[in-house]
């Protein structure tokens, strides 16, 4: 097998080359747009958030050392991102992203594996210079940033993906099939459940504590976009989801794993509104716990869609968390789990002549399950081979890369952007409505009274809610100076 040219020695073999045959040498991006590498280029990738996933992410996306890791960021190289250092010793170590960024200048393309709330800033940050980014579900914290990054994406000529990896998975096709094949009849009902939160939620936030800080996390960098906050001990490096200025919840968790599947295959749009109802405290009698700085312990969501050619008519679509599942349908087995082994998470698509029952779709055994009303089945494998890591999730995302913005390998992405952004708006759309659902003011009798426990009826075009003002406000955030999506 030819090795591959290093930097240095491709510039010699080109320079020679041309001094050797005195022709002009045309360049090669200019050959191959913005962001072409040759395939035999080995990439040179960042990792913004080496712990945790952005371990197995940086790992994934070097494709086994094929491609180079020129620089690490974590805000706390003293917890699990020592495996990233150890695993690419040659890696600068940079605990702010946009000195890393601003300051290694042969970065082609980084994986962002923050917290949620710094998934769009990084982003933003990273694209307007250039890179390619492959951004960990949910893309962002908010719809007004999944609409700019999409949008972005096209701009900068950028190839993107979002870590939502079971969307790499090849049973997906089955569940595909079953869909196209019109087998099941107008679908006009989906529910979605799973067993998130599995981390503390519904309770009132942690007090600061500045003393406990941990010597090594760079907390100022670890707010980010969120407001200034002493350091509060049982955020980082986990437990921050429960939190909105950081996280979006068991929405933002599992949602892009659980709803790619019904969106991806009904092929759906905006929902066109959407309402919710919450899990309720009492500590004290008569005296619900009020906490709208977190989420709630669960949640039901409903949201409407208008139809699509898969499905022949509008449909509903259902989310459960807090461990709150559908009824089991009929049509399946009493003694037989629905979704995935235990019933913890899981998707149906109701169709007039059968139902689809699918796992959650992350690199779990998606087990899809075809059940017709004749008495006909047809089951996928309930173990799954997966002969490299993740489905290959972040490699494909490499290769695409290497391959430039709109090559066919771009082109064949399963969750870039333009199919990433609108997507993880359904997601968000649902925690527009938790939060809705959770304002309060206090009326003229003096009692306080929540006002938007309503149906919201979204504009996706405008990106607005058109009943409800109050409810706008969160379709983007308040970001603190130098953090905001413009500031890159």
């Amino acid at each position: 097998m030819k090795k591959p040219l290093t930097s240095s020695s491709r510039r010699n073999f080109v320079k020679n080359t041309a001094l050797a045959s005195s022709i002009f040498i045309v360049p090669r991006h200019v050959l191959g747009g913005p962001g072409f590498l040759a395939p035999s280029d080995r990439l040179n990738i960042a990792a913004i958030g080496a712990g945790g996933k952005g371990a197995s992410d940086i790992a994934n996306a070097s494709v086994n050392g094929r491609e180079n890791v020129v620089a690490l960021c974590d805000v706390d190289f003293s917890g699990s991102a020592k495996q990233s250092v150890e695993r690419f010793p040659k890696a600068k170590l940079f605990n702010d992203y946009r000195e890393m960024l601003d300051t290694v200048k042969d970065i082609d393309a980084v994986t962002i594996s923050t917290p949620d709330h710094v998934h769009g800033p990084a982003a933003a940050y990273a694209m307007e210079r250039g890179k390619h980014v492959y951004v960990q579900k949910p893309m962002t914290h908010n719809i007004s940033e999944a609409r700019m990054l999409t949008q972005m994406a096209r701009d900068k000529q950028v190839v993107t993906q979002m870590g939502n990896q079971g969307a790499s998975n090849p049973l997906l096709g089955l569940v595909q099939k079953w869909v196209d094949s019109g087998a099941l009849g107008r679908i006009t009902k989906v529910e979605i459940w799973t067993n998130r939160p599995v981390w503390p939620q519904g309770n009132a936030m942690p007090q600061p504590d500045p003393a406990s800080k941990p010597d090594d996390l760079f907390w100022d960098l670890w707010l980010g976009p969120a407001p200034m906050r002493p350091y509060t001990p049982n955020l980082h490096p986990f437990n921050w989801r429960g939190w909105w200025d950081y996280g979006t919840g068991a929405l933002g968790d599992v949602g892009c794993h659980l709803i790619d599947i019904p969106y991806r295959t009904l092929k759906l749009g905006y929902p066109t509104a959407a309402e919710c109802s919450v899990g309720t405290v009492f500590s004290q009698m008569w005296n619900p716990d009020y906490h709208p700085e977190g989420c709630p312990p669960s949640s039901f969501i409903t949201l409407n869609y208008e139809a699509t050619d898969k499905t022949a008519a509008p449909l509903t679509m259902t989310w459960s968390d807090g461990g709150i599942r559908p009824s089991h349908p009929e049509i399946i087995p009493a003694d037989s789990d629905i979704g995935g082994p235990g019933s913890y998470n899981g998707v149906l698509i109701h169709g007039e002549h059968g139902v689809i029952s699918t796992n959650i779709n992350d690199s779990s055994p998606l087990t899809p399950k075809l059940y017709m009303s004749n008495g006909v089945t047809e089951f996928g494998p309930e173990v799954e081979e997966m002969p490299e890591p993740e489905y290959g999730h972040q490699r494909k995302w490499v290769d695409a890369c290497k391959a430039g913005f709109g090559s066919e390998e771009h082109q064949g992405l399963t969750s870039s952007f333009d199919y990433a952004g609108p997507m993880t708006e359904t997601v968000l759309m649902g925690n527009l409505a938790i939060r809705s659902y959770m304002l309060r003011r206090e009326n003229d009798k003096g009692n306080m009274e929540f006002y938007g426990r309503k149906k919201l009826l979204w504009d996706g075009d405008n990106m607005e809610i058109t009943n409800f003002e109050d409810a706008n406000q969160f379709v983007t955030r308040t970001y603190r100076e130098g953090w905001s999506m413009q500031d890159v």
